[in-house]
C-alpha cells in the first residue's frame, strides 16, 4: 500500500516542464502528490555559458533545479578574485540558503557551458517546502553533499599540485554534465582552480602528453578515464566514495 501512495515521478520519463523533459534528480525523486503540487510553480529557463545565476551578497530571487549543464560555486574575494568551491549538475539545486530562511547568497554561482534549469520564485519555494516534506529532505541531503564537496575542494586547493587538481576537476565536471567532452578555455580553468593561466597550460600539457586528455581550442576531451583518475588527487575518490556511502544509506530496503 505504501508503494502505491509513494509512486515516484521517475517511473515516468515523459514528464515535462514547458515542454522540456525533466532530468533533475531531485524533482524525479518526488512522490507524485508533491510533484503535482510543485510542477505548476516551475519555469524552465535556458542557461548560457558564464551566466551569473546568483551574485555573492545579493538577494536570492529564485531557486534553480539544475536540469542539464553544470554550475560553478565561487568564493569571491574583496579584490574581485575568485576560486571555485563547488560544482552542481542535475543532481542538485542552486539557492540552498532559502531552505533555512536566508535571502542572500554567500557565493557567486555561474553556469559552465549551455544548459537549463527549472526556476522557482524564492517565496513560492519557501511555501512549497512547508507543504512538501520529501522535497525538503531531498534539498537538505543535497546541502550536506555540497558542503562535503566544498570542504574537500578547499583542502584540495591548499594541499595538492595544479596537475592533480586539474585532473580532479575534469573528472568532477564530466560526471555532472554526463559527457567526456568539456568546452573550457585556459582562462576559465585558471579562474576555477584559483591559479595562473600559465600553470594551467603546463598542467594540461602534461596530461595531454601522457595521453589522458586532448586539449585545444577551448575544449577538453577525456581519452583515458582510468588513467586520469589515477592522476587525480585523492579528493576525487574521497568525494565519490562518500556520495556512494550516503546513497547506500538512503536506498529503500528491498523485500
Amino acid at each position: 500500500m505504501a508503494t502505491k501512495n509513494r509512486l515516484r515521478v521517475s517511473a515516468s520519463r515523459s514528464l515535462n516542464v514547458d515542454s522540456n523533459p525533466v532530468k533533475s534528480r531531485i524533482l524525479l525523486s518526488l512522490p507524485s502528490a508533491e510533484w503535482h503540487k510543485i510542477h505548476p510553480r516551475l519555469e524552465f529557463v535556458p542557461l548560457k555559458v558564464s551566466r551569473v545565476v546568483h551574485e555573492a551578497g545579493e538577494t536570492i530571487k529564485s531557486g534553480y533545479f539544475v536540469n542539464t549543464g553544470m554550475m560553478s560555486v565561487l568564493a569571491v574575494q574583496p579584490d574581485g578574485k575568485s576560486v571555485e568551491v563547488g560544482l552542481i549538475g542535475n543532481e542538485g539545486f542552486v539557492g540552498l540558503p532559502l531552505l533555512v530562511g536566508y535571502s542572500t547568497s554567500p557565493t557567486r554561482v555561474v553556469t559552465q557551458g549551455d544548459g537549463g534549469a527549472y526556476r522557482c520564485d524564492a517565496r513560492v519555494l519557501q511555501q512549497l517546502l512547508r507543504e512538501s516534506p520529501e522535497l525538503q529532505q531531498q534539498l537538505q541531503r543535497f546541502a550536506q553533499q555540497l558542503a562535503m564537496q566544498t570542504t574537500q575542494i578547499a583542502a584540495c586547493n591548499r594541499l595538492h599540485e595544479v596537475e592533480e587538481r586539474l585532473a580532479r576537476w575534469i573528472l568532477m565536471s564530466a560526471d555532472r554534465i554526463h559527457s567526456e567532452q568539456l568546452p573550457l578555455t585556459q582562462e576559465f580553468l585558471s579562474q576555477m582552480l584559483g591559479t595562473r593561466r600559465s600553470s594551467v597550460t603546463v598542467a594540461a600539457g602534461a596530461l595531454q602528453k601522457a595521453g589522458l586528455i586532448s586539449y585545444g581550442r577551448g575544449n577538453i576531451a577525456i581519452l583515458n578515464r582510468k588513467k586520469l583518475e589515477e592522476a587525480a588527487c585523492d579528493c576525487y575518490r574521497i568525494v565519490q566514495q562518500q556520495l556512494k556511502d550516503w546513497e547506500a544509506e538512503t536506498r529503500p530496503a528491498r523485500g
